[in-house]
């Protein structure tokens, strides 16, 4: 690799690649030894073409979430079998893989900034801004700066753009899909939110089974298809569609609940 090659972004992708060696043997034991995280998969990420794979997940944490998935499809691409074991995979990572994340979170500390260089696509939410809601108009750079991220690698993205389940998916996601055509992979994922922090910084519980199943990619009609039935079809697919809740239980729901009760206690006093 040539010292100053960069991406399209204009990070240099040795410096890249430096990024997340270490932030990949820092985080490692979050899912391996303080927790364990059981994959489903892998098989699936090694027959991805190398570019133009839009995954959809949905979504329970800030960054620990997106974390392991760098962990889990660089270990899929080395060889391991559902499994990231030996931290060895991540010294050769896959640097056209990026992700999809809020302006505002990724610009507040030095650390949140390490992480958008490792492969944020930073875009402003036009639903929410610092904790307000607001109406605002989708800004078209950020839809061309996905569209290149797509041309160049990966990118992974969370359509409910909260990490408070259920909520419904924005119909921006079916518009990219229509627009850029990729192959869209689906995870779900579990655990997270139990075992971390809201932003997934801080290991809150130990001990917690951590789940990430890797989807067959879905079948889409680019052309013919509506966007309320791709995003319908993505809702599915996350099992995040408002008919999974007749299937949750009570127990679960009852601890949603408290949770989201306890982050607005805390947001309260701390304000």
């Amino acid at each position: 690799m040539g010292l100053f090659k960069k991406n399209p972004f204009g990070h240099n992708l040795l410096l890249k690649k430096w990024l997340i060696r270490i932030l990949a043997v820092l985080t490692h034991q979050r899912y391996k030894r303080f927790n364990k995280l059981e994959i489903e998969g892998s098989d699936i990420i090694r027959n991805l073409e190398g570019n133009n794979v839009l995954f959809v997940s949905n979504h329970q944490t800030y960054f620990a979430d997106v974390v392991a998935m760098f962990h889990v499809f660089n270990a899929s691409l080395s060889g391991r079998e559902n499994s990231i074991k030996n931290v060895g995979y991540i010294w050769q990572p896959k640097l056209n893989m990026y992700y999809v994340a809020a302006a505002e979170t990724m610009g507040k500390s030095l650390l949140t900034k390490v992480l958008a260089y490792a492969g944020s696509i930073s875009v402003q939410r036009t639903w929410r801004a610092e904790g307000k809601d607001v109406n605002r108009q989708v800004k078209m750079s950020d839809i061309s700066n996905i569209g290149t991220a797509l041309d160049d690698g990966w990118v992974i993205t969370f359509p409910q753009g909260t990490t408070t389940p259920w909520k419904p998916l924005r119909k921006g996601t079916a518009h990219i899909i229509k627009k850029y055509k990729p192959v869209v992979v689906p995870v779900v994922i579990d655990g997270f939110r139990r075992s971390f922090d809201k932003k997934g910084l801080r290991v809150k519980k130990k001990g917690i089974l951590q789940s990430m199943v890797i989807k067959e990619p879905l079948e889409i009609d680019y052309d013919n298809e509506s966007t309320e039935s791709i995003i319908e079809k993505l809702e599915y697919a996350i099992e995040q569609h408002p008919s999974f809740l007749k299937v949750i239980s009570e127990k679960d729901l009852l601890a949603y609940e408290e949770e989201n009760k306890e982050r607005k206690w805390r947001k309260t006093n701390n304000s």
